[in-house]
């Protein structure tokens, strides 16, 4: 499976960005979807997930209430809707692929499959 993500770009603090991820096959029809990102010198911190059963969505505490993390199976795409960005929030954001558990979406390591990456910048 290859996961191309875009959507990144330089953003206003209150502004907002929609990131996509499109799998070459149909990954996210059948595996968890996930979103880290990851800021320098720091380890992939989890924003979101979709999990595989069900398509229910679970966040982050710190992004909650400001991004949403949604599905088009048909396109075989997840995106992360970004709201209200803060400076914070910058970094590289990664989708991924996980067959994991459900207790296990927020830890990277259980993630498979990695999407290339797409920068993320939010000026004060």
């Amino acid at each position: 499976v290859q996961l191309q993500a875009s959507g990144g770009g330089l953003v206003q603090a209150g502004g907002s960005l929609r990131l996509s991820c499109a799998a070459s096959g149909r990954a996210f029809s059948t595996d968890t979807g996930g979103w880290f990102r990851q800021s320098p010198g720091k380890d992939h911190e989890f924003v979101a997930a979709i999990f595989r059963s069900g398509g229910y969505t679970y966040y982050a505490d710190s992004v909650k209430g400001r991004f949403t993390m949604s599905r088009d199976a048909a396109k075989n795409t997840v995106y992360l809707q970004m709201n209200n960005l803060k400076p914070e929030d910058t970094a590289v954001y990664y989708c991924a692929t996980s067959r994991t558990v459900l207790s296990g979406i927020r830890d990277a390591q259980n993630y498979r499959n990695w999407g290339q990456g797409t920068l993320v910048t939010v000026s004060s």
